[in-house]
């Protein structure tokens, strides 16, 4: 049997961004474990517009070609991971806007998340961000990557360089959407 295809989303789109340098270490450790094939997707490279479908998402009548596109990625992505910022207590634009386009495509599949920015490390984006994919029928599973004062983990040459409790907490978020992943596949098969 192929192994799930885990999609790491990249919300970020700033420029000067570093959210892309931690979902490439994620990236790369998720595919090291072994449980995954890693897909990473850029929001900044998917480029969506604001959403300009006349059709509401739940019946599937996309008309424009970066729908379309946007549906078979993300249709092919068994999990996801969403690598967050935070803005004023929240998620950014740009990822609820791409959550936004679809609706059938995320169902019955789990999701984990990796956040950072300033003394929170993210934790209040994630709050919200949880109950939004709830409501499209993900399952987001508890382990959480969460980093605090990023800055201090970027090499000089832009790199994240995690601390060893990160290193954990990923492989902890990892093992479990896993496991959450194979129990939701029958559902997803179903639907």
């Amino acid at each position: 049997m192929n192994k799930p295809v885990l999609q790491v989303i990249v919300a970020s789109t700033r420029p000067g961004r570093a959210g892309r340098a931690v979902a490439d270490w994620f990236a790369e450790r998720a595919a090291a474990s072994g449980l995954f094939e890693v897909e990473l997707v850029d929001l900044a490279e998917v480029n969506l517009p604001f959403l300009d479908e006349p059709h509401h998402p739940r019946l599937r009548q996309y008309v424009n070609a970066h729908t379309k596109e946007w549906s078979a990625t993300v249709e092919r992505g068994e999990a996801y991971v969403f690598v967050t910022p935070e803005y004023n207590h929240s998620f950014n634009a740009v990822l609820k806007n791409a959550l936004d386009y679809l609706h059938h495509e995320w169902q019955y599949k789990p999701a984990g998340f990796v956040s950072y920015g300033g003394v929170s490390g993210g934790t209040r984006a994630v709050a919200a961000l949880r109950s939004v994919i709830s409501l499209l029928k993900m399952v987001p599973v508890p382990e959480a990557v969460h980093i605090p004062f990023l800055p201090r983990f970027l090499a000089e040459d832009g790199t994240f360089r995690p601390a060893e409790e990160t290193v954990a907490a990923a492989d902890a978020m990892l093992a479990e959407l896993a496991k959450v992943g194979g129990a939701l596949r029958p559902m997803r098969l179903a639907s």
